[in-house]
């Protein structure tokens, strides 16, 4: 009797077993798939900005020029201290007489002369301004080039709110893959004797740098 009753409590280990393995590889592949192309950009842009100093870029910087109707001047709101989008008439305005379209961006409207609209993006500043008196528009626009785009995709920087979401769900896509591959090195170890000394560098080697080096 003792021995049937090993013999099915090891058949259950054996099934449960081969239940939660067959989950976490789901799991551990799904998630690997999911954040294989964000986890490649993630690994270059991570070298391209340690070496950032060392990457030499040529900013290229556009300058134009345009006019808006005096009607649309009396459009735009009086100075204060607000930072609201223009009035998209005359937003449309700005973008049909200069190759920027300021729609959606918060303008500066403390001065008294002009309207000030930043446009920052990832790897490129530019901006508009509108002169109040006659309608004169200036604007730029500079742009670094591809690895100061990637790199400011990396750090969030100018992005806006879709991108920043990208990042929280790749985040968790990546973690979903390092937890389902903890646990996979676990049910893999007992055949595997190299494996928590190796998992135990992983955190080592990264502590013992910060710990002896960074100050």
């Amino acid at each position: 009797m003792p021995a049937q009753q090993s013999a099915s409590s090891k058949k259950k280990n054996k099934k449960a077993r081969a239940f939660w393995l067959k989950q976490l590889h789901t799991w551990h592949w799904v998630s690997a798939a999911v954040s294989l192309a964000g986890m490649f950009l993630f690994a270059i842009t991570g070298i391209t900005l340690n070496h950032a100093a060392s990457i030499g870029a040529e900013p290229q910087v556009v300058q134009s020029q345009g006019k808006i109707a005096p009607s649309l001047l009396r459009r735009l709101p009086p100075p204060g201290d607000g930072n609201g989008a223009l009035p998209p008439e005359v937003a449309k305005a700005v973008a049909a007489a200069v190759p920027l379209d300021p729609s959606g961006f918060a303008a500066d409207w403390s001065a008294e002369d002009e309207v000030y609209v930043a446009m920052p993006g990832p790897g490129r500043d530019a901006w508009v301004s509108i002169d109040r008196s006659n309608g004169a528009i200036s604007a730029e626009v500079t742009r670094r080039g591809a690895i100061s785009y990637l790199n400011d995709l990396h750090k969030g920087r100018n992005t806006g709110s879709v991108w920043f979401w990208f990042i929280d769900l790749f985040a968790a896509a990546c973690v979903i893959f390092t937890v389902t591959g903890l646990f996979l090195l676990q049910l893999h170890a007992r055949h595997r004797p190299s494996t928590w000394p190796l998992v135990g560098l992983s955190l080592l080697i990264p502590l013992a740098i910060a710990l002896i080096f960074i100050h």
